[in-house]
């Protein structure tokens, strides 16, 4: 997974943005079940993922707050 830029991010519709969110989460989810089962062999995949869903997550909130004011 490459490093995206917060303007691609911003490109994206809601509905992209939200369905991206839910992918990384379930992402995450699994891959914590792999290092916890010592199965997880790329460890540089969880902090990947960790940061594509901070982007998201952030561009979502400014999108809602935008939104409400």
């Amino acid at each position: 997974m490459a490093h995206t830029n917060a303007n691609e991010v911003r490109n994206l519709s809601d509905a992209d943005i939200s369905e991206k969110i839910d992918g990384l989460r379930r992402e995450l989810f699994q891959l914590r079940f792999e290092r916890a089962t010592r199965q997880l062999v790329n460890t540089h995949r969880f902090k990947e993922t960790r940061i594509k869903l901070a982007q998201l997550l952030t561009v979502q909130s400014e999108r809602q707050r935008s939104i409400i004011s």
